[in-house]
């Protein structure tokens, strides 16, 4: 790389740094205070919690690296431009192609690193954070309870009370559960509870009970049923459990899937790095269209955050109509992508045709 490439890559770079890591840091702070209000501390401990934050902070970062890149395109070509040091570089004989290709050398790597991220590092901490959030969500998770009270919950018409507690072992004693249901009620009385911890493989929370009797009531019926049971895995599914499972899932597996909703999620995997370099490249463009001199950089940034935004809603648009059907797994997601690149094409066209019609 020649020293006026390696200048430009620097000065997009050192933003790209500063704005990565601030927007990591309010990224992991809104997620802290969220899990925090949650009272997630209380099931998962500080240990816990730290890791649920980093674990999402991961998944972030496929949203978080185009941003800053984008950003750091209009915020370090800009002052360039603003300090005339673009029109010096014109005049030494650098064309506006070595320019981008300077830009490309940032985006590129930066985009593959994205795809990275999105491919392998994405769906192994989706899955991580499911196990700490199944524990921490489940409504029978031992770490809520105290011994002697009662616990209710609105949402599912539930009610719990555990007359003993052994902390150390994840034990509980004398349980009495009760759940409304629409059409029938059922009541659960065991001797013995204890809380199996998810795992990867087995990820859906379950509590096991031990010794106990259900009763099974409802309007409509003459007989109520009674069940005896020695042992009985009691699982409690989240509504968010599929689409989790799907984002979790390795990327081998969904290319071997023919479902929309796979297809669209490896298609959003693979399409990661091409979108990264072409928002870069749609950064460029802004620095070409501003004078030298002019004060416009609150202008800029406000058209920069609406563009961002536009693509931003239209890729998670594009998504979901792979998934319900609406596009086909040709053009899938990319319909976006190859709108990106025609805008692109059109506009070095515009450019082109403007410096030959110039009077040399």
């Amino acid at each position: 790389m020649k020293l006026i490439e390696r200048y430009i890559a620097r000065e997009i770079m050192l933003p790209f740094t500063v704005v990565i890591l601030i927007l990591i840091g309010l990224f992991a702070s809104f997620s802290s205070a969220r899990l925090l209000a949650g009272a997630v501390t209380e099931t998962l401990g500080i240990a816990g919690l730290i890791k649920l934050v980093f674990l999402k902070t991961l998944i972030a970062l496929e949203v978080l690296i185009p941003i800053a890149l984008y950003i750091s395109v209009i915020i370090g070509l800009g002052r360039l431009n603003k300090d005339q040091e673009l029109n010096v570089i014109r005049s030494v004989g650098i064309s506006g192609s070595r320019i981008v290709l300077a830009v490309l050398t940032v985006a590129i790597p930066i985009g593959i690193i994205s795809g990275m991220l999105s491919s392998y590092v994405r769906p192994w901490a989706y899955g991580e954070s499911y196990v700490l959030d199944a524990q921490a969500e489940a409504e029978l998770n031992t770490n809520r309870f105290q011994a002697g009270r009662f616990y209710g919950s609105e949402k599912s018409g539930r009610v719990i009370y555990v007359r003993n507690k052994d902390d150390s072992n994840k034990q509980m004693q004398n349980i009495f559960h009760y759940i409304k249901k629409p059409d029938a009620s059922e009541i659960v009385i065991a001797k013995q509870a204890r809380q199996i911890k998810p795992t990867t493989e087995d990820d859906r929370p379950h509590i096991q009970l031990s010794e106990g009797v259900i009763y099974q009531l409802t309007s409509t019926a003459n007989i109520d049923d009674v069940i005896q049971f020695r042992k009985l895995m009691y699982f409690i599914d989240n509504d968010f459990v599929m689409n989790y499972r799907r984002k979790a899932a390795a990327t081998r597996t969904l290319w071997e899937s023919d479902l929309p909703r796979d297809i669209a999620e490896l298609q959003w995997r693979i399409s990661r790095p091409l979108a990264t370099i072409l928002l870069a490249l749609i950064a460029l463009t802004f620095i070409h269209t501003a004078a030298p001199r002019q004060d416009k950089t609150e202008k800029t940034y406000l058209i920069a955050a609406l563009v961002f935004a536009a693509y931003y809603n239209l890729s998670g648009l594009a998504k979901t109509w792979v998934e319900q059907e609406t596009v086909g797994s040709i053009p899938g997601v990319w319909w976006l992508e190859l709108l990106m690149l025609l805008a692109l094409i059109i506009y070095a066209l515009i450019v082109r045709q403007k410096q030959l019609s110039r009077p040399k």
